[in-house]
């Protein structure tokens, strides 16, 4: 038997180190360190399954191939993270639903799990009532960034934060850089939360671009601004590299004229303004989004009329949305996802009136939506997060 000892078998653009062939087994007991990197390192042109460790996210990570690029190494949960019994144990993906509907609006939050089929469970009660708040998560940790309480004081910059894998009340994060946020955006990697802005303190609207550090406490800084001034868009996606914003209306005041089909993208570890990605299928506005780190997926919303229609697109590319399926439920808008690696579940909405009805996709697939079960209450504005969306 021969033995090879080497310092590193090959660098992350396998431009260096022995190349081996034939049976070659690796005997030790103890265990091996892959190259490693942070995100914005990662190398290009990869031979498919190349492997490396990313220093920013603290985990594997394989090369797909030119069009997809980099895919963590992904693992359901079967144990509570960090313990836990009864709701916790075998955690799995989680969906949380942050309430939205009434005036003033709820501070209800419910839970779910997302590879299972049933009824969803009360999580506990956010710190600050508010609709139409922008969602952001790790795998331990969700925020929630401004919103609108549907009474005075119409507008809000309040941050708060719940750990995912337990069950509990929301907790003080910070404050986001501005006062307003209806129906505005959230995207997320398993470090950086961004909030893109819709409707502001004084009724218009904004194109502001904020960014938060999920893993610590504290105010947003500033990212760069959006194309336009828009609200209602549509709910946004990610994967672990990018972050897309898609659809709304620019006004003027009347939501049903002025609805577009713009999706634009920005890179989530860099600060800048978005830039054009493509089109959805049709104008659109208050459409739900679910995503893994592949593709993302639009379903339903306002075009002005409300529409079931599902479209897709992949997130590593550019370009126009083409065709899914229908959403399960007609007309439904404003039905916020929760997602994991597989599968999207839609939750609440307006249909027309606020409904508790919770519908899922499988991402990979085409095809229609279908019934996964139903939120504590009927619900509408809310907004929904997971511990297994595409930017983790």
């Amino acid at each position: 038997m021969s033995e090879v000892r080497v310092n590193n078998l090959s660098n992350e653009n396998s431009s260096g180190g022995p190349t081996l062939s034939g049976i070659t087994t690796y005997s030790s007991s103890h265990f091996f360190v892959p190259p490693s990197g942070d995100t914005a390192s990662r190398p290009q042109s990869c031979p498919s399954g190349s492997l490396r460790f990313n220093t920013d996210t603290l985990h594997l990570e394989y090369y797909k191939g030119d069009t997809i690029g980099w895919t963590e190494i992904e693992a359901e949960l079967t144990a509570p993270l960090g313990g836990g019994t009864g709701s916790n144990a075998g955690l799995g993906h989680r969906g949380i639903y942050f309430g939205g509907t009434g005036a003033p609006s709820t501070t209800r939050i419910d839970f779910f799990t997302i590879s299972t089929l049933g009824d969803a469970q009360d999580f506990g009660d956010a710190a600050v009532s508010a609709a139409n708040r922008a969602p952001m998560a790790s795998r331990t940790r969700g925020v929630v960034s401004g919103g609108n309480p549907g009474v005075s004081p119409y507008y809000i910059n309040n941050m708060e934060f719940i750990t995912i894998p337990s069950l509990g009340d929301g907790t003080d994060f910070g404050d986001a850089t501005q006062v307003g946020s209806s129906e505005g955006d959230g995207a997320s990697n398993e470090i950086r939360g961004v909030h893109g802005y819709g409707g502001g303190e004084s009724g218009g609207f904004v194109n502001v671009l904020e960014y938060i550090t999920i893993s610590t406490l504290g105010d947003a800084k500033d990212f760069g601004d959006m194309i336009d001034k828009r609200a209602n868009t549509c709910q946004s996606s990610m994967s672990t590299v990018r972050a897309l914003f898609a659809g709304g209306y620019t006004g003027p005041s009347n939501p049903t004229s002025n609805v577009h089909n713009i999706i634009e993208f920005i890179t989530i570890m860099t600060t800048g303004n978005s830039l054009d990605f493509g089109d959805l299928t049709q104008q659109t506005r208050r459409a739900g989004t679910a995503c893994n780190a592949t593709r993302s997926v639009f379903a339903g919303g306002v075009t002005p009329a409300n529409t079931n229609v599902i479209s897709f697109v992949t997130t590593a590319s550019t370009g126009d949305a083409i065709d899914f399926g229908d959403t399960n439920t007609q007309n439904n808008i404003h039905a916020w996802a929760s997602s994991s690696p597989t599968r999207g579940v839609f939750c609440g909405g307006y249909n027309p009136n606020a409904t508790n009805a919770m519908e899922f996709i499988t991402i990979a697939t085409q095809g229609n939506g279908k019934d996964f079960g139903d939120l504590v209450a009927a619900d509408g504005g809310g907004c929904a997060m997971s511990n297994g969306h595409g930017g983790l």
